[in-house]
């Protein structure tokens, strides 16, 4: 078997949600190839080649690349697929934009957000709002498989940059899609995906403003922010900081819900966290139920004092 790994690459250096890929790829088993797209991104696919368990990182760098865009993704990875009986990416943006286009070009069915790997060709993936595990077995001779990063242990970096580097000279035609603009929030704290502690809100935080309660104790944890659909829905905070069935799905070492409910679609983005700790007026709060700790009161009392005891 011969795995090809989509790298996800941030400004051009190598997302952790790689190495997280490639700890599934282990699992399958085989020669594990990382293929590096993008535009000056040689820093990432060094990075890359340092992965255990990588054996080559194939090197696309080029301006069609630049922005991971699904059409000339997707056919450069029809380029190289035939030489591969798996095709894996992290469940992330890139992940999820590129990959059903090879699906489809390839005329296979996809095996999305795959929390576990039984064997080469049968794997296990949430349903029901992660309320229940799929087995599912695959008989497509290529598997093009999108991994929840959350639930595989990142490989580590052995630093000797053993695999071997390949440049990619397949350069596409893309007359169908163009870039144009990104909008990035700014923030010195970790990116919500990948961050070892989290501190989230919900509706019961009243207004955005009242989201600045977070803050103090998220410096000191050196936590990320993040928040529920509900508070979302109701403009409390941007749409990037959700977390849940259809935002963010994290799996912290630290979890900290603040005036959450517990609703089925935020528990789906979290409730994998090592230790939950929730906050909430009521003690009914279906939050409780999957909360490690558990803190019933007024969250505008409690969160000050914690700030003030960290």
């Amino acid at each position: 078997m011969s795995i090809l790994v989509l790298a996800d690459i941030n400004d051009g250096q190598l997302a952790s949600a790689t190495a997280h890929v490639v700890a599934a790829a282990k699992a399958i088993g085989g020669d594990i190839d990382v293929l590096v797209a993008g535009e000056g991104v040689q820093a990432a696919a060094e990075a890359a080649a340092k992965l255990d368990g990588v054996s080559k990182v194939r090197v696309a760098d080029n301006a069609v690349y630049a922005y991971q865009l699904a059409e000339p993704m997707g056919a450069l990875l029809v380029e190289l697929a035939s030489g591969y009986t798996h095709v894996l990416a992290s469940a992330s943006t890139t992940g999820k934009n590129v990959l059903p286009r090879l699906a489809a070009l390839k005329d296979v069915s996809q095996l999305s957000d795959v929390i576990g790997i039984e064997s080469a060709d049968t794997f296990l993936r949430p349903i029901y709002a992660g309320n229940a595990i799929a087995t599912v077995k695959s008989d497509d001779a290529l598997k093009v498989i999108t991994v929840r990063s959350s639930a595989f242990d990142a490989v580590a970096s052995s630093g000797s940059g053993s695999a071997t580097l390949e440049a990619v000279d397949v350069v596409v035609e893309n007359t169908q899609s163009s870039f144009v603009k990104e909008e990035l929030a700014q923030s010195d704290r970790p990116e919500l995906g990948g961050a070892k502690v989290v501190i989230s809100g919900g509706r019961g935080m009243g207004n955005g403003e009242n989201f600045k309660l977070l803050d103090g104790i998220a410096d000191k944890l050196g936590a990320a922010v993040g928040a529920s659909r509900a508070a979302v829905d109701a403009g409390f905070v941007p749409n990037d900081m959700q977390v849940g069935q259809t935002g963010k799905i994290v799996a912290p070492d630290l979890y900290i819900a603040v005036g959450i409910s517990g609703a089925i679609q935020h528990l789906a983005g979290m409730k994998d966290s090592k230790v939950i700790v929730a906050i909430n007026k009521d003690d009914e709060a279906p939050i409780f139920q999957v909360a490690d700790y558990g803190l019933v009161g007024d969250l505008f009392e409690i969160l000050p004092e914690l700030e003030s005891k960290l």
